[in-house]
């Protein structure tokens, strides 16, 4: 990871998708990089009959995370999300990497999700008259999300 001074922080600048080697373009967003473990309590009594409570760290916990992109003619997220509808969860079910860079385009960060699939896709931005853009936004469930060292 690089190093900042006291007074800096990271700021993104650009991210990038990538699914079983295939990279995504256009991302606008991300959300969900969450890393969060179980905590387990245990509650006991000591030798001396005091009740006492601990909480132990436990496995790491599944999530989510929200990509949104510009709406264009790839249609891969839409093609994904049908084999779920279709019910074919088993080759379905990706690895994929986001990696967070800074302005000078050096990765800051990357974080590694198992076994993700798409639970949803919302079609945003359809306003009649409007000149915005339209969005793509797709959650991904996964299995757990690890921060790989770059």
């Amino acid at each position: 990871m690089p190093s900042f001074s006291d007074y800096d922080s990271a700021v993104t600048y650009a991210f990038g998708l990538t699914i079983d080697g295939i990279t995504t373009k256009s991302i606008m967003e991300v959300d969900g990089l969450v890393l969060e473990a179980d905590a387990i309590e245990m509650r006991e009594n000591t030798p001396d009959g005091k009740y006492v409570i601990r909480k132990v760290p436990g496995r790491k916990k599944a999530g989510e995370l929200v990509f949104t992109r510009l709406f264009q003619q790839d249609d891969s997220w839409a093609k994904w999300i049908d084999k779920i509808f279709k019910g074919d969860v088993t080759s379905s079910r990706k690895n994929g990497t986001v990696d967070v860079y800074d302005y000078q385009g050096k990765k800051v960060a990357s974080f590694k999700f198992l076994n993700g699939w798409p639970s949803r896709i919302e079609y945003t931005g359809l306003r009649a008259g409007d000149a915005n853009p339209m969005t793509e936004r797709m959650t991904i469930t996964h299995e757990g999300l690890e921060s790989q060292a770059s």
